[in-house]
């Protein structure tokens, strides 16, 4: 008999991932097939957990249903606990996907209310509400649903991976104050620091790639913010550098994945936070 896991209808952002963990980290399970079935009932009006080959998520109030518990926790939830004491889940993919699943136990609780700005259009761009628009506007089946579901949670821990992945070398980073503020250098490969430093309090951020050389000086996008002189001193201190200012005056880039064709600068990371420094 061919493995199963059993869902309800009409599947939520708690149903879609609990049956994408299953299937993404439970050996033998990457092959199952879903079936739908009403919530709140069993397969084939089978007891819930008496087939070792069918596997209930979110329906059921078997021991991966939530709906009869005050806990606060949800399907996805019980199914990568079990799936953590099965050792099915890996150091590598535990701290990123222990941060998914408290985004879905957020939405599958309405805690998502309690947001900031919760009518704020950008959360229609959330995977819980994107569910829904595809359900509610007919464009996607429950096996569609489950189907979109795996790609785009596999891509969100990818990408919440690399996220813990930054935030693990903005701690090898150094501090430091210029006129612009609180700044910070360092030697990465992973453009997303500049970003992810800039949203965590970071006035500056001045990165140095190893390998490429290449440099990028970024600030906020605030207004009070102009990275003109910046841009003077390093010109200034290396003129035979090609030397790219963006037109929003926030960003200063020599060589880039975009442009890798330029006249490297030979400034290293110390001394690009020196003329930072200095400029008064």
């Amino acid at each position: 008999m061919s493995k199963i896991i059993v869902t309800h209808i009409f599947p939520d952002l708690d149903a879609i991932a609990a049956v994408w963990l299953l299937k993404r980290f439970k050996s033998g399970w990457e092959e199952a097939k879903v079936e739908f079935i009403a919530a709140g009932m069993t397969y084939k009006g089978q007891a819930v957990d008496s087939d070792p080959e069918i596997i209930h998520v979110d329906t059921g109030i078997g021991r991966f249903d939530h709906h009869e518990t005050d806990e606060r926790t949800c399907a996805a939830k019980l199914v990568f606990n079990y799936l953590k004491q099965e050792k099915n889940i890996t150091l590598k993919h535990q701290s990123a996907l222990e941060r998914l699943i408290e985004i879905v136990i957020q939405v599958d609780h309405f805690e998502d209310f309690f947001w900031s700005k919760p009518a704020d259009d950008k959360y229609d761009f959330c995977l819980h509400h994107l569910f829904d628009h595809l359900k509610l506007s007919g464009k996607a089946n429950d096996d569609q649903l489950v189907e979109k579901g795996r790609v785009l949670l596999d891509a969100v821990l990818f990408g919440l991976r690399q996220k813990i992945r930054a935030e693990e070398e903005m701690k090898e980073g150094v501090e430091f104050k210029t006129i612009w503020g609180r700044s910070l250098g360092l030697e990465t490969k992973m453009s997303r620091v500049n970003k992810l430093a800039q949203k965590m309090g970071y006035s500056l951020v001045v990165r140095k790639e190893p390998g490429t050389g290449f440099v990028s000086i970024k600030c906020q996008p605030r207004e009070d913010l102009d990275l003109n002189q910046a841009y003077e001193a390093l010109k200034k201190a290396d003129s035979k550098a090609d030397w790219f200012f963006h037109s929003s005056r926030h960003i200063i880039l020599n060589g880039s994945r975009h442009n890798p064709e330029v006249k490297q600068s030979s400034l290293e990371l110390a001394e690009l936070i020196e003329i930072l420094k200095n400029i008064k």
